[in-house]
């Protein structure tokens, strides 16, 4: 193989792996997020609804204090975003192993092994990502016949529970 072009793919690669490693990095941000959502419903109609949910996504009242209610739950990582970074991560190594070899001739029989290292992934993901999340609600009766509730979270949670209540979002 031409050096030049050896040259230009061992770099190509390198970025290859910075973004993996960026990529992986990022599968343990946290991502909370804030949204309003206005319902129908009467406060004293929501408030258990919303106990209800929580208990059935093992979410525990903390803390209620100045009119915000604090849930606490434990969530899980994921098994497939685990074996997915895995993958991803055993693709990026032995791109690299095959171009070390090419680069390295004389230790070609050891780059291979570098792909070895690519269960370390998920492992780093399911050892960060397990975590006790929290959740803030504050509801606010609008009027009579609306209430606004104010939703602080997971952006997972989030969508879960707006696909699950079928409430509006308040922009």
């Amino acid at each position: 193989m031409d050096n030049s072009a050896l040259n230009s793919t061992f770099a190509l690669t390198i970025l290859l792996m910075i973004g993996l490693f960026f990529f992986i990095r990022g599968s343990i941000k946290d991502r909370t997020e804030q949204v309003k959502l206005v319902t129908e419903q009467p406060e004293s109609a929501i408030l258990p609804q919303l106990q209800q949910y929580f208990d059935s996504r093992s979410y525990r009242v903390v803390k209620v204090e100045n009119q915000v209610v604090t849930f606490e739950g434990f969530v899980p990582p994921s098994l497939f975003l685990a074996i997915f970074l895995s993958f991803l991560a055993s693709l990026g190594l032995f791109s690299l192993a095959l171009v070390l070899s090419y680069l390295f001739p004389d230790y070609s029989q050891f780059t291979l092994s570098v792909t070895l290292l690519s269960p370390l992934a998920g492992l780093f993901y399911w050892n960060k990502s397990g975590r006790t999340e929290q959740v803030f609600l504050k509801i606010e009766p609008v009027n009579v016949n609306k209430t606004t509730v104010t939703v602080r979270g997971h952006r997972d949670e989030l969508i879960a529970m707006k696909q699950f209540l079928q409430w509006t979002i308040d922009n």
